[in-house]
């Protein structure tokens, strides 16, 4: 039976939740669930658990079933071998759907554990229950408060939807993303998949208002077919981020034993991703780099960049590594130049592109917006700016700082072109390490992609530019 997506919707978004076997002394589940918009009840039939769930004012019951009105979301936290009964309460309550966190099936290859897993997929199947994993973190939802990580945000509005196979992973993108100033307005981790698979959440997401930028990690597919038609219907519609686990043969032995994956063949996943129209990755630092380009960017084609560097050896290093990613560094028009040269003079540095500008930006920031004001205006320049930003005083003159972005938010609005920010960490003084995190949150607190490294700066950008360019969007 196909699974329910009615009843899907109702699990993603609960306005109810059952949390089933949660433990003390910590309650992680019940804890993570303190500020949950809905109603919160807990079944517990352990004695020794009881008297801190009521500590909680939460109420428990000894059954799903006892639990009065609508169920949304069952959380199943219960050894492997209850399962099959929570399963069976959960399907006579009809509840919306179930996240299991319990593991032990399938993934472990003990054959008794892939008969218990095959005995809850038949009951899911049957009565159409949408099932979340299991060996999974579940379901995270920033709106209502629903979360399986403390650290979650809980708050209106979204940049991004995540899916993950990986509950680690789905915390690494849900709080790094947080960090770089992206409100994640779901995640879910899907574990072993062995009901909902993946295709079902794609398909879920391609309609989903808080998923408008959408970043998965994958070991497997089950549905190769419905899974590219899928992926390749989300794309066309939004920006999809894909970081696949076990693309090495040892990688791919770690994934079969972590959610039961089966390995995809690396070319024609390659291939796949490609005709799709996804943005592959293939770590943490990739992911994230790319999705902060996407939230704090507009849409983009363009190839021609204006850099900006402090120094004549890092105007160089720029320059490569923009051009290794695929960008060009175009010179500007005589036009442009003619503007440049008449303050350019008296302040030194160059002001050919890439700008050599320490003099420019340490001292005069009013300079710094007449560069701008020039490129705003110059043909040539259709990817934007990527600029090095000095950290040095920012601890004794944090407002010099927030002046040079608020020009840069100028020059952005006015082009609808990116202004991609890079910190490198050899330019942080001695001792400054704290300073260099503080200038790098500020940036990202003012809504602007911000980067360690040259490198890292180049690829995100590059990695942006070409799926607009493959969604058709013309250069600015």
């Amino acid at each position: 039976m196909k699974i329910d997506n009615e009843r899907l919707h109702r699990a993603l978004n609960p306005r109810s939740v059952v949390v089933v076997g949660d433990k003390g002394p910590q309650y992680m589940w019940l804890t993570n669930m303190e500020n949950f918009t809905g109603e919160l009840y807990s079944v517990q039939v352990d004695p020794n658990e009881i008297p801190g769930i009521e500590e909680k004012q939460i109420p428990n019951f000894s059954s799903v079933a006892e639990v009065p009105g609508d169920v949304d979301l069952v959380i199943c936290a219960v050894p492997r071998q209850v399962t099959p009964i929570i399963v069976g309460q959960a399907i006579e309550k009809k509840v919306g759907g179930i996240s299991m966190f319990t593991s032990g099936f399938a993934e472990t290859g003990e054959p008794e554990a892939i008969e218990l897993q095959e005995k809850i997929v038949s009951a899911c199947l049957e009565d159409g229950m949408p099932l979340v994993g299991p060996n999974c973190m579940g379901v995270y939802n920033r709106e209502l408060g629903v979360k399986f990580n403390a650290q979650q945000e809980q708050g209106a509005g979204s940049d991004v939807g995540v899916i993950s196979q990986s509950g680690t992973h789905g915390i690494g993108i849900s709080l790094g993303a947080q960090r770089l100033g992206i409100k994640v307005g779901r995640t879910i981790s899907i574990g072993n998949a062995v009901v909902c698979n993946e295709s079902d959440y794609l398909e879920y997401l391609i309609d989903d208002p808080a998923s408008p930028i959408v970043v998965m990690y994958l070991e497997g597919v089950k549905e190769g077919r419905r899974f590219f038609e899928k992926l390749k219907e989300l794309a066309a519609k939004k920006p999809t981020v894909i970081w696949r686990g076990g693309g090495t043969d040892a990688g791919a032995r770690a994934a079969h034993s972590h959610t039961a994956s089966l390995a995809t063949d690396t070319a024609v996943w390659d291939g796949m991703i490609r005709q799709a129209g996804a943005i592959p990755t293939e770590s943490l630092e990739d992911t994230l780099d790319v999705l902060t380009t996407l939230v704090h960017s507009p849409p983009c084609s363009g190839k021609g960049a204006a850099l900006v560097a402090m120094t004549g050896g890092q105007s160089v290093a720029i320059t490569d590594q923009f051009q290794r990613a695929g960008f060009d560094v175009p010179e500007l028009t005589q036009d442009s130049y003619d503007v440049l040269g008449e303050f350019f003079v008296t302040i030194g540095g160059s002001y050919r592109n890439p700008f050599d500008a320490a003099s420019t930006i340490r001292s005069e920031t009013e300079n710094l917006e007449k560069i701008l004001e020039v490129l705003a205006e110059d043909d040539n320049i259709d990817a934007g700016v990527a600029i090095e930003l000095t950290t040095a005083g920012f601890d004794k003159d944090p407002e010099r700082l927030d002046a040079q972005l608020s020009l840069l938010a100028e020059y952005r609005e006015k082009t609808n072109q990116p202004v991609v920010a890079m910190m490198p960490e050899g330019g942080a003084v001695s001792g400054q390490a704290e300073v260099v995190v503080s200038a790098r949150a500020r940036v990202s607190e003012l809504g602007f992609p911000v980067y360690p490294s040259f490198r890292r700066g180049a690829e995100a950008l590059a990695r942006s530019q070409s799926y607009w360019h493959w969604r058709g969007v013309p250069s600015s």
